[in-house]
């Protein structure tokens, strides 16, 4: 190390010493068969007021190696630019598009990172989840996409505004429309004729609820099933009227854990627990939905006026 420190430079010498300590142990300490890395990880933090998100990563070698692989191709200047009219995601940019590129590695990094996810979201290589295509599903007002303006929310409960949206959806997206007055002809309404709800009934349910209809769950519709209000076993329909949603461990509590579910005249979930778990909390979750005012029979702090109150 002594006789290297003469001509290395800095950086090269700690290279070399950490290729020379490697290679004195390159066992390492002994591997655990019964968990591959437990260090390895990416932590997503809470959305901020300005939509923004910070993420922690720990990654594997192989991860690293993966997306080193991919930040060369699509990370390099004048790939994957938002500021161009036509960002180039395929190829070689144009000279131009090179030039003009003033962003950091760092935001060339971000951008490659959506537009791989964009990639692989559109590829329809991913399948289903909770029985829609595993993609961005969000609702907004007809007013807020007119004028361009407020924020859209997704089945998994991020606030997207709605510029954002509508620049999405420019790009091939899939557009639904949901009416609760006069729906369209999307079959919402099946009886007996199959037990699971379809993609049309998910996503008129995602936009009326937007996740777990039972109170204080924070679980977004991404995470949800389609729950018979009254129970399948027991003769109740597949129609929308008679569907709601509930997280996997909710739906099993209605199942089997002696909680009954109605649907109000407000269109909301109401959730009666057991008798002996009665102490008059709130029948509706707020949680979701938290500008909407009170359901009938509840006071501002959500408390029902059921006798055990």
């Amino acid at each position: 190390m002594v006789a290297w420190a003469r001509y290395k430079t800095p950086e090269d010498l700690r290279k070399a010493a950490a290729d020379l300590l490697y290679r004195l142990d390159q066992d390492g300490p002994e591997p655990d068969d019964s968990e591959p890395d437990p260090k390895r990880g990416v932590t997503m933090g809470k959305q901020q007021p300005d939509g923004r998100t910070q993420v922690t990563a720990t990654l594997t070698p192989e991860s690293r190696a993966y997306w080193d692989a991919i930040y060369d191709k699509y990370a390099a200047p004048g790939m994957c630019n938002p500021a161009d009219d036509v960002p180039c995601v395929s190829g070689t940019p144009t000279a131009e598009q090179i030039a003009n590129d003033t962003r950091t590695l760092a935001q060339r990094q971000h951008d490659a990172h959506m537009w791989v996810a964009r990639m692989a979201l559109t590829s329809g290589m991913l399948g289903d989840h909770n029985g829609l295509p595993v993609t961005v599903v969000a609702t907004a007002t007809v007013t807020d996409l007119e004028r361009r303006t407020g924020v859209a929310v997704t089945h998994t409960g991020t606030k997207l505004p709605v510029k954002d949206l509508v620049r999405m959806a420019a790009g091939g997206a899939h557009h639904y429309l949901a009416v609760f007055d006069q729906h369209t002809n999307i079959p919402l309404y099946l009886a007996r004729a199959r037990r699971t709800a379809t993609p049309g009934q998910r996503l008129a349910l995602f936009a009326a609820h937007r996740g777990c209809t039972r109170p204080n769950c924070t679980a977004p519709a991404s995470r949800s099933q389609a729950h018979h209000l009254i129970p399948w076993k027991y003769g109740g329909g597949t129609d929308i009227t008679n569907l709601t949603l509930a997280c996997g461990r909710d739906n099993r509590l209605a199942d089997t854990g002696g909680w009954h579910t109605t649907m109000g005249p407000d269109g909301r979930t109401h959730w009666t627990p057991p008798p002996l778990l009665d102490i008059g909390q709130p029948r509706t979750n707020q949680y979701h939905r938290p500008t909407l005012y009170p359901a009938a029979g509840e006071d501002a702090d959500g408390e029902s006026d059921c006798p055990a109150s």
